[in-house]
Formats: C-alpha cells, structure tokens, sequence
C-alpha cells in the first residue's frame, strides 16, 4: 500500500473540500471520521467509498478488524502520514480513521413505522452541534424516525457526524419542508407535539404513547406560528430557576425520555 504523504495529493485536496457545504452536495459525498462512527456507518450498511488511515494516530487495538471490514465491503484502504491525515482530519485529535461515502437522501415516504411510533421533528435547527446531540437522543430513546424541516444545517456536516456519534446511520432521517411534514403526519394520523414556554401544560401531563411526532424549533426564536398553530398539543419543559428556556438539545432529550419513561410503563406503546 502506498503511503499518502502529500498534502497536495488529488485525493487529500478533495477531502478537504468536503468539509465544504456546496462541493459536498455537488459531489453527493460527505465525510465520517472516528473509530466509533465508521464502525457504526458499517454496522448500518452505508457504503464507504474509502476509507483513510494513519496507524501512528490509532488510539486501540481494534482497527486492523475495522480496516478488513470496510475493505471487505469494497471501500478503497488509503494510508496517509501524519502531517496529511491531520490536513484532512476536522477534529482537534484525530484517531487516524475517517470515510469518504455517498450522501443519505431520504424522504418523508422512505420511512416505515411501527403502529404507534414516536417521531422527533427539528425544525430550522442551525447548530450542527444540537442536531447531532438530537440525534444520538433519538436513537438512544427508541425513537422512529427524525424529521429535519427547512433546514439550516446539513445533516451531512462533518459536526453533525461527530455530536451524533454516529447515530445519523442507526435511526432513519427524512427531509422535508415542514408544510409537508405536518401533512405527511395529520394523513397517518400521527399527534404532534409542539414545545413552548408559553404553553399551560407541563410536558408531564400529555399521553406519549399514541402516535404523536415531539416538534422542537430554532435556537433563538423556537418553532413557527405554522407549528404553534397547528399542533395538536403545546407543552412546557417546568423552569424553575431565572432561565426562561433550555438549550434546544436539551429540551428534546427531556421530551423523548419521557415519551421512553411512559412507553416502558406500557409496553403495548412500544411495539
């Protein structure tokens, strides 16, 4: 295997322009760094393309085992000296791992629900932090699927990648604009639930074992007037110090864990 030494390779120059919102989408490529999440993207059957290494920056044992699967499953295995794979690495400490795979486009009729699934719903999410934190929530609170509504941030975004810590490639995630989003889920019979400080009612005190897709807005200004308007419940997450609201992560974790905390209460909800 030749060794990649030169930041100026054709193939170190694009993988640094992937980091690039635009040349991502023209490409229809995008870019998966760490151990943990290109363990996860294969674990879940996403196509590695290639696969970059730099075994001076492994941080385990398990790598050689990583490398042979993705080879395995067709991924080209390219080593990079140091000074190249920190060129292309977006982490402070790279663990000499990062993939090259196709973007994962999926719409509102790709996904498949059980009888009364539990959705989260971001809408205008601008920070790639909080959508990966919701993200790896989502995942780790059984939830459905993801809906991302008029987005500000692509989910393909290599921060996004790292907050979720792979969990983007565990639990299904659509793109939709939210005038679609809330048709698709009043057509299937799905409640929605809108959060807001302004709301009477306590997160507590709405059933969330029937259908019903959790709705979280903006950072700043939180969700729309389409949302507000239109929801089938408006709840509050209870503040009891000076903050009038929670970081928008945060919040949705809240919600889904207690969406998890009444499902495992009745367990029929969860099926």
């Amino acid at each position: 295997m030749i060794c990649i030494t030169s930041v100026h390779n054709p193939r170190i120059k694009r993988a640094i322009l992937l980091r690039d919102r635009a040349y991502r989408d023209a490409e229809g490529l995008f870019l998966i760094e760490g151990f943990r999440e290109v363990r996860r993207a294969l674990d879940n059957n996403v196509r590695l393309m290639e696969l970059y290494i730099c075994p001076p920056l492994f941080l385990g044992e398990n790598e050689s085992d990583l490398i042979t699967r993705a080879s395995s499953a067709g991924a080209a295995i390219l080593e990079c000296g140091e000074h190249a794979f920190r060129k292309i690495s977006y982490r402070d400490r790279p663990d000499g791992l990062l993939a090259v795979a196709p973007q994962m486009k999926k719409s509102l009729s790709d996904l498949r629900l059980p009888g009364a699934p539990l959705l989260l719903v971001c809408e205008h999410i601008e920070k790639p932090g909080n959508l990966g934190t919701m993200l790896r929530a989502a995942e780790a609170g059984g939830v459905h699927a993801v809906i991302v509504c008029d987005r500000c941030t692509d989910i393909h975004n290599p921060n996004v990648v790292r907050a979720s810590v792979g969990a983007l490639f565990c639990v299904p995630v659509a793109e939709a604009s939210s005038e679609e989003a809330l048709a698709w889920l009043k057509s299937r019979g799905i409640r929605t639930l809108a959060t807001t400080p302004s709301a009477e009612k306590n997160h507590t005190e709405v059933d969330l074992c029937a259908p019903t897709a959790i709705v979280v807005g903006a950072e700043q200004y939180g969700l729309s007037k389409l949302w507000l308007s239109s929801a089938d419940e408006r709840v509050r997450i209870p503040m009891l110090g000076q903050c009038d609201s929670l970081n928008v992560a945060a919040a949705a974790t809240i919600l889904i864990y207690e969406a998890v905390r009444q499902r495992l209460k009745t367990p029929r909800a969860a099926s």
